[in-house]
């Protein structure tokens, strides 16, 4: 296993470098660069910038190099320092404008986790258990609902009943008066308090897959002969589901790590922006409408690195939860 771990660890460098040079390219294929987009969103306003001041401003930003110096030029910044570059439309460092997001993107990517195994994990396996009873038609027909309604559908609706009928103050992670207020213990308390909507609408499609996929798994296990011969020599039915079956269908949720970590980053986009959530999708999307190349480019490379990462400890945790995965 270490040599396995070590081999997956240094094939993680050249993948990297890889992909950086592949989404720096891609983040220019678009016709123009950041100064038009600038350009253009300045012309909406009724302003107009003249062609000298657009070329001072791309050789400010280093944009009139050619593509493959300013790839180095990035990239060198990275591994020499771990500079990611200035944001052109922020005119701050990405890696501080990054991480002041995942704080927050990960709490909340955390928490929806938390709650969706705590649900799925023993509705899936009473579903499977007491298969074809009333409560398995009631979880079938909520996990029908969960996958069919669209998330940012569920927001609005969520949204209107929690501001309407419960007075709440709902969009964002944080009231007005704490947006911009120092980290306290009131402050962690008031995200608590708004917490709850942004994770109850992602967690309703993620839990609504997992229940179906923990009654199938189990499904298949429950008539194995194993499962005969442990009921047949005694232990109880509660022990009997831990031990072996359970143990055996907890894979896919093991396996939900490797895409868990990049979702970080880049899931539920349209429900953050329609929660006005302060973490790193609705960032990422506006640096890639920007043409922010390095702050769109520091997100994409993060976004690899936490595939690769959340993939080997997916392969880790799978060989030591199931027996019959190994090497050989």
């Amino acid at each position: 296993m270490l040599v396995f771990i070590a081999k997956r660890l240094l094939w993680m460098i050249p993948s990297l470098f890889a992909v950086s040079f592949l989404a720096f390219v891609l983040i220019q294929l678009p016709p123009g660069d950041y100064v038009t987009t600038y350009i253009a969103t300045l012309a909406a306003s009724n302003e107009v910038i003249d062609q000298n001041t657009a070329a001072q401003l791309r050789e400010r930003f280093g944009l009139d190099d050619p593509m493959l110096v300013q790839y180095f030029k990035w990239i060198w910044g990275i591994v020499s320092r771990g500079d990611f570059g200035i944001s052109f439309e922020w005119q701050q460092p990405v890696s501080g404008l990054i991480w002041e997001r995942i704080a927050l993107t990960l709490v909340l990517a955390l928490s929806t986790l938390i709650a969706t195994w705590a649900i799925a994990l023993p509705i899936g396996v009473f579903s499977a258990v007491r298969k074809y009873s009333i409560g398995d038609y009631f979880f079938t027909a909520f996990t029908f609902l969960g996958l069919a309604i669209p998330s940012f559908l569920l927001a609005l609706v969520l949204m209107y009943i929690a501001a309407v009928e419960f007075g709440q103050d709902v969009g964002g992670l944080f009231s007005s008066e704490f947006e911009t207020a120092p980290w306290s213990f009131a402050k962690i308390l008031d995200l608590f308090s708004h917490i709850w909507l942004p994770v109850i609408i992602l967690a309703v499609s993620s839990t609504a897959s997992l229940i179906r996929v923990m009654r199938a798994n189990m499904l298949d296990e429950l008539p194995k002969p194993y499962v005969t011969t442990a009921r047949a020599k005694g232990l109880s039915e509660f022990r009997l589901l831990v031990k072996y079956p359970l143990r055996i269908a907890l894979n896919p949720f093991i396996s939900t790590i490797a895409w868990l970590l990049p979702n970080l980053i880049s899931g539920s986009v349209v429900v953050a922006i329609v929660l006005n959530l302060p973490t790193a999708a609705p960032l990422l999307l506006q640096a890639l409408m920007a043409q922010d190349m390095y702050l769109a480019g520091a997100f994409v490379l993060l976004i690899c690195a936490l595939t690769l990462i959340g993939s080997l400890i997916s392969d880790i945790l799978l060989a030591l939860v199931d027996p019959r995965i190994r090497l050989e």
